[in-house]
């Protein structure tokens, strides 16, 4: 489709709107790469490891891999839509998205390779309730935009991807690794690594939770369908800590699974309380919330 070019002939880029500083703040903290990091203590640390251990790590390590491989294949739809709208200042954002899942990929495969040194199948560590939200949830939601770019299709996309699968499972998880690895002294190339994802997905879940508050200002009737999205994706993300804390007696390290529901919980709750304020909220008011928490966060 033919279109004009907005920043040469209407206006200029909105440099003070949510996205654009989340663009700043990707630009300054989001390059980094992968294969700088330095796993030569990391591959020491694992060979002194249980086997019990190492299947653990294992298996969040796998669950992440599929994760971000999963949102990188997926992502395109949700950027198509933005751009689609004219919204330049979101779209310039949303590239970013897409680099730093890439880079994410590259990073937990490099692990699976050098330290953990496991090329094969890792398909047994999808258990129902992560191929639910992973394989089937997260798809048909940011595929449904293809053809559906409707701001219902825009809501029930961003919850899935940004609020529950970076927003519960992976928050979670990086709150996972930290216990493991941060706790115990072990592979400081792992967190340094899980670092900077931390900061990327926190501008990722950001946006989509500025996107989502934008839109149920704009549509307050939509207010219910992003509820009851929520609600039904909650419940197999706590699935997924459920299965994993399931096939280990003794978990390793000392997890304690009420730790990792009530985080996990925590972080849902508090953001469903910045959608919920968006009912009745106007666009300003959205903005202005979001600039706040952006300006909050430091990275």
């Amino acid at each position: 489709m033919a279109h004009q070019t907005l920043t040469t002939i209407t206006r200029s880029l909105r440099r003070d709107t949510p996205p654009m500083r989340l663009f700043e703040k990707a630009k300054r903290y989001g390059i980094w790469n992968p294969s700088d990091i330095d796993f030569s203590q990391d591959i020491e640390d694992w060979k002194r490891l249980t086997d019990e251990e190492r299947d653990v790590i294992l298996r969040l390590t796998s669950m992440f891999q599929a994760g971000e491989e999963a949102v990188t294949l997926d992502l395109l739809p949700l950027i198509m839509t933005i751009a689609r709208e004219g919204r330049i200042e979101e779209e310039m954002f949303l590239t970013t998205f897409l680099w730093e899942e890439a880079k994410h990929t590259d990073f937990f495969r490099r692990f699976l390779d050098e330290v953990a040194q496991h090329p094969g199948d890792l398909s047994r560590y999808n258990t129902p309730s992560y191929t639910l939200l992973v394989y089937e949830a997260l798809p048909a939601a940011l595929d449904r935009l293809i053809t559906d770019s409707s701001p219902e299709a825009q809501i029930i996309a961003s919850i899935t991807y940004n609020m529950i699968v970076e927003g519960v499972l992976a928050e979670t998880g990086y709150h996972a690794y930290h216990a493991m690895l941060e706790r115990n002294g072990l592979m400081p190339g792992q967190l340094e690594g899980i670092t900077y994802l931390k900061q990327d997905e926190s501008r990722h879940i950001a946006y989509g939770i500025y996107l989502i508050s934008r839109l149920i200002a704009e549509h307050p009737h939509l207010w219910e369908t992003a509820e009851s999205t929520m609600n039904a994706l909650l419940v197999p993300a706590l699935g997924v800590i459920g299965d994993v804390f399931a096939l280990y007696d003794p978990v390793p390290f000392g997890l304690q699974i009420d730790e990792f529901m009530n985080y996990a919980t925590m972080q849902f709750s508090k953001r469903f309380a910045r959608l919920q304020a968006a009912r009745g909220a106007s666009l300003d008011q959205v903005v202005g919330i979001t600039q706040a928490a952006i300006d909050h966060n430091d990275s």
